[in-house]
């Protein structure tokens, strides 16, 4: 990636994360921390291993790509020890590379209102050397699917969780009816997305927005066929190969139950007798009511919010759920903070190299 934009996404997460920092009160997160102890090293070890997850579900979508693309060229290329151009590619995105960007994307993902617009634009405009523009674009699209769909997945299993677990009132029977049918709405709209593509659809609806819809009616006149091109890969990498799209998927939903262990790890110190499924209904809660907060930097406010009604729909104290979201945004900012001097890190590489 060129260092001007390097410059430009580090310096825009710092001020972000700088105003963020501004906003706490460190006598609260000071006693918080001596509460949680050790197991506030846990939580921010768990989600080391849990970008290695993150990482290894986008590594495959891009190697399928590299095999889809090395199909398609085959042809073109009959003569003997010809290699063609995308099976020379296959192994030239390093999983620990991969890795370090992934950190940086999501962290500049938690600082950027909107989500989409920081962390996704870095991860394309970091790999397009390595692969080429369209297919860096159509690998980070069809992450980002999978990675959505795989809430969905994780909210509809833990609405029957919730089903099974809880005494159901008829405003609760409605309210679990309600998400069930959004959580199966949202996963029709995306297998209808990897069947057909999702680029060109999006960008559709865009144009439909104000403020940015003249921007998306004018990129669409002008990278129509670029859109459409990636919408043939995201077709055809998902045709392709059905394994890889449910090793994905599967990866990512793996990647959610685990990071109910999040949970558990701070409500142990308050809870011991705290079960893993609460924690994994918590979570699920909580994830849905933030994401509908999508537009705040970080979801303040939402994360608090949803943690806090969470744990009063499972019978615990409201100070429960405060305990968790104060050390859940702290390990927020420790990952930000790090994903942040990652995409540094890269620049002195670069300009070492």
């Amino acid at each position: 990636m060129d260092k001007k934009y390097q410059n430009g996404f580090f310096i825009f997460g710092i001020i972000v994360l700088a105003l963020m920092l501004t906003g706490l009160d460190y006598t609260e997160v000071w006693n918080g921390l001596k509460r949680a102890g050790y197991w506030f090293f846990a939580v921010v070890a768990l989600w080391a291993a849990l970008y290695v997850i993150n990482t290894a579900a986008w590594y495959i979508i891009i190697r399928q790509g590299a095999s889809h693309n090395t199909a398609d060229t085959s042809e073109d290329c009959p003569a003997a020890g010809v290699l063609p151009v995308a099976s020379k590619r296959k192994d030239s995105v390093p999983f620990w590379w991969l890795y370090k960007v992934t950190v940086s994307g999501f962290a500049l993902n938690y600082a950027t209102p909107g989500g989409l617009m920081g962390g996704e634009a870095y991860r394309i405009m970091e790999l397009s050397p390595r692969i080429g523009k369209e297919r860096a674009t159509s690998s980070v699209i069809l992450y980002v699917m999978t990675h959505i769909f795989s809430h969905f997945w994780f909210w509809l299993i833990s609405t029957l969780l919730f089903a099974i677990m809880r005494p159901l009132t008829l405003p609760l029977v409605v309210l679990l009816l309600l998400v069930s049918v959004f959580c199966l709405a949202g996963i029709w709209f995306f297998m209808r997305g990897y069947r057909k593509g999702l680029a060109l659809s999006l960008a559709r609806i865009l144009s439909h927005l104000p403020w940015i819809g003249r921007w998306a009616g004018r990129m669409i006149d002008q990278h129509r066929e670029q859109l459409e091109q990636v919408d043939r890969q995201i077709a055809a990498l998902h045709k392709q190969n059905p394994r890889t799209f449910v090793s994905a998927v599967g990866l990512e939903l793996l990647c959610r139950l685990l990071s109910s262990f999040e949970i558990m790890f701070v409500l142990l110190v308050v809870m011991p007798d705290v079960s893993y499924i609460s924690c994994v209904i918590m979570l699920a809660f909580t994830s849905l009511f933030a994401n509908l907060l999508f537009f705040i930097p970080l979801q303040l406010g939402g994360r608090e919010g949803g943690f806090m009604m969470s744990a009063s729909g499972l019978a615990m104290t409201a100070s429960s759920g405060i305990f968790v979201a104060l050390i859940v945004r702290i390990r927020e900012l420790i990952w930000t903070a790090i994903g942040l001097l990652l995409i540094k890190l890269e620049k002195k590489q670069t300009v070492k190299h």
